[in-house]
């Protein structure tokens, strides 16, 4: 699932594609894939692009009207640009974002259970953007991270979109093994100087990957996070230590760590295989 730092590269990438041009269009390709009634995406129509920026995961469209189009990618969401714009129907496509002038932004869905989606919002709406939690570059964040109290694992904070937004479990996993906890330590039960170790970690992990992403030309390609350094990587050797990485699997998907750098040699138990041994 595309992060922070793809997400955030990509909208740098658009912003320069298609800011300061008059929208023509808005097509629908996906069944269910515009997720809001009102208003119409008709509205748009002639309306100066003025800036595409980005908020947790999604992509913020704003206009000169001040109505907002989101598009979240979720899973398995990736973007092409059309240059000239198409008017195909592709199998997969989700929405074709046209722009007088532009490249065409066509959003497709390659995953099978959580689908990309968009919305229209009139102004002063913020639709599902009320309902995430700070950005994990921004102050309001790391005043959570110094001074919260929240007994759940930081694994399980980081990835809650309501709590901290724009991180999922790449750079979750990149970050606790730079930091050397463990992905079942709890906030709460972290003291000041492993809550900077923390905080320093994300901060480099997003960093790297920012990085990394701002070198990609175009849309968003259905290969993403080959730069992460443990995550999906178990069986391979830990490149800090040499230990081989391991991992803890659950339904829809696994976490990776190190023992050496992150459990204190613990091996932690896979409910997967667990399950499979009954």
């Amino acid at each position: 699932m595309p992060e922070l730092p793809e997400m955030q590269a990509l909208a740098e990438r658009l912003h320069e594609a298609v800011a300061g041009a008059a929208f023509e269009r808005a097509q629908p390709l996906s069944f269910s894939s515009l997720r809001t009634v009102a208003p119409d995406p008709a509205a748009l129509a002639g309306v100066t692009v003025e800036s595409v920026g980005r908020r947790g995961k999604f992509l913020v469209w704003s206009f000169a009207n001040r109505m907002r189009l989101l598009v979240h990618l979720s899973q398995g969401g990736r973007v092409d640009l059309e240059d000239p714009p198409r008017t195909t129907r592709p199998r997969n496509g989700v929405v074709r974002l046209v722009v007088a002038g532009r490249p065409g932004v066509l959003v497709k869905e390659f995953g099978t259970e959580r689908k990309a989606g968009w919305w229209v919002l009139a102004d002063g709406d913020e639709g599902p953007l009320a309902r995430l939690g700070p950005d994990a570059d921004s102050d309001a964040f790391a005043e959570l991270v110094r001074n919260g109290t929240d007994t759940r694992r930081v694994h399980t904070i980081l990835r809650d979109q309501h709590t901290v937004a724009g991180m999922g479990r790449g750079y979750t996993d990149d970050a606790l093994h730079r930091s050397g906890l463990s992905p079942y330590a709890s906030l709460a039960s972290l003291d000041a100087d492993h809550r900077e170790k923390l905080l320093s970690a994300i901060h480099e992990v997003l960093q790297a990957g920012l990085e990394v992403e701002r070198r990609r030309r175009g849309g968003l390609p259905t290969k993403v996070g080959d730069h992460w350094i443990v995550h999906r990587r178990a069986g391979a050797p830990c490149p800090t230590c040499g230990e081989v990485l391991q991992r803890v699997s659950y339904e829809s998907y696994e976490v990776t760590y190190c023992p050496a750098c992150q459990t204190g040699g613990k091996i932690l138990a896979d409910r997967r295989l667990s399950r499979l041994l009954k």
